[in-house]
């Protein structure tokens, strides 16, 4: 494989990692509403209203991580599939997040901390000079 592929397809990867991390949120936020509506309703004790408020909190709390981490991937994927300078920078730090989501969240991490990391990713990213480069940036006086 080329560079480009490997890049264009460990971008594919993140797409698809933050959409299952976005998906994940969501259906966690369903989850920590339904239980925290159904301990306010169940019981008309002050303390299982103080632990519904409890889940309500702990389940925005969840589901704002959740949701920021996979738009986090969706940005590093965009970034990366443009080919912007931040892109590597970005992948790495995706990739060791990555690593926390056993099983196939680590084999992501391991894939883009290989290729970013390795000789391929510094030769696309930092020399420029893979097989197949990304367009130069514009001159100072473009203007």
């Amino acid at each position: 494989m080329t560079n480009l592929e490997h890049n264009r397809l460990l971008s594919i990867f993140f797409y698809i990692q933050g959409g299952l991390q976005i998906f994940g949120g969501l259906l966690a936020a369903l989850i920590y509403a339904g239980m925290g509506t159904f301990f306010a309703v169940a019981s008309n004790e002050s303390e299982a209203a103080i632990f519904a408020g409890l889940m309500v909190v702990l389940g925005v709390i969840i589901v704002a991580l959740t949701l920021a981490v996979g738009g986090f991937y969706i940005f590093t994927a965009r970034k990366m599939q443009l080919g912007a300078s931040p892109g590597r920078t970005l992948g790495i730090v995706a990739s060791a997040l990555c690593l926390l989501n056993v099983p196939l969240g680590t084999a992501l991490g391991v894939y883009g901390l290989w290729f970013l990391t390795g000789e391929k990713g510094r030769e696309l990213y930092l020399e420029g000079n893979g097989q197949g480069t990304f367009p130069p940036p514009p001159p100072e006086n473009w203007k």
